[in-house]
C-alpha cells in the first residue's frame, strides 16, 4: 500500500543506486549456470568486499574510485572461490556495468515526476559507472540528476558525501526524501538530517536503533 504522507512537503526524492535501483547480484545471476554452485557465494563476497573497501578507504582518507574497488573486490571473491574459472572476470565486470534495475523502478520514477517531485540518483559509484548503469537500464529520462561522491573524494556515510546532495540540488534537508536498501546508508542519511526510507528488500533485521528510518518498505512502489 502506498503512503503518500511520506512525500508531503518533499520536493526531491533521492535514491541510492546499488541495491536500491539496481540489483547488484544480477551480474552474477546472468551467468550462474556457467559459474556453478558457488555463484551465489561469489556474488555475496563480491558485494561485501566492495563495501568494505569503500569504508576502509574512506576512513583512511585515501580515496579510490568505486569502479577500482569493484574490480579489487571481484578479484578477492574469485580468489576465495577457486572453483570458479578466473576467465569469467571480464564477463562479470561487463555485466556489472549494466546491472538490471528492479522491476518497479521505472514506474516509481515516472510517477514521482508526474507529481512534480524531482528525482536524483546519489551513489558511491563514480560518474562513468553511474552513466553506464542509468543508460543501460533506460532510466535517463526519469532522473533529474545523477550524483556521484567523486567530487568530495569520500564515501557514504561521511557527512560530506550527503552534503553534496544539497549543494548540487540547491535544496534543504527537509525537502529531501532519501531512499536506500542499505541500512548503514539509511543510518548515515538519518544522522545527516534526511528523512530516510529503508527499502528492506530482503527482510533483514534492523540495525542502528539510534538512527531509525522514517519508514521501512519492501519495495519502492510501496511509497508511490
Amino acid at each position: 500500500m502506498s503512503d503518500p504522507d511520506l512525500l508531503a512537503g518533499k520536493t526531491h526524492a533521492v535514491f541510492d543506486a546499488y541495491g536500491t535501483l539496481f540489483d547488484v547480484h544480477s551480474a552474477v545471476q546472468r551467468h550462474a549456470g556457467d559459474l556453478g554452485p558457488q555463484a551465489e557465494s561469489l556474488s555475496e563476497t563480491w558485494r561485501t568486499k566492495q563495501l568494505e573497501y569503500s569504508w576502509v578507504h574512506g576512513l583512511m582518507g585515501r580515496y579510490v574510485g568505486f569502479w577500482d574497488l569493484t574490480e579489487r573486490a571481484l578479484d578477492f571473491a574469485l580468489a576465495k572461490h577457486p572453483g570458479i574459472d578466473r576467465g569469467f572476470r571480464e564477463t562479470l565486470l561487463a555485466a556489472y556495468r549494466e546491472l538490471d534495475a528492479y522491476g518497479e523502478v521505472p514506474g516509481v520514477l515516472e510517477r514521482l515526476r508526474q507529481r512534480g517531485v524531482k528525482t536524483a540518483l546519489f551513489s558511491n559509484g563514480n560518474a562513468a559507472m553511474l552513466e553506464r548503469a542509468v543508460a543501460s537500464a533506460g532510466l535517463g529520462d526519469r532522473l533529474d540528476a545523477v550524483l556521484s561522491v567523486d567530487p568530495v573524494r569520500t564515501f557514504k556515510t561521511a557527512p560530506a558525501a550527503y552534503q553534496l546532495v544539497l549543494d548540487r540540488l540547491g535544496t534543504a534537508r527537509d525537502d529531501v526524501l532519501f531512499f536506500s536498501s542499505n541500512r548503514w546508508d539509511i543510518a548515515g542519511a538519518t544522522a545527516f538530517g534526511f528523512d530516510a526510507v529503508w527499502v528492506n528488500r530482503k527482510d533483514q533485521p534492523d540495525e542502528y536503533p539510534d538512527q531509525a528510518p522514517r519508514a521501512v518498505v519492501k519495495a519502492l512502489d510501496a511509497v508511490i
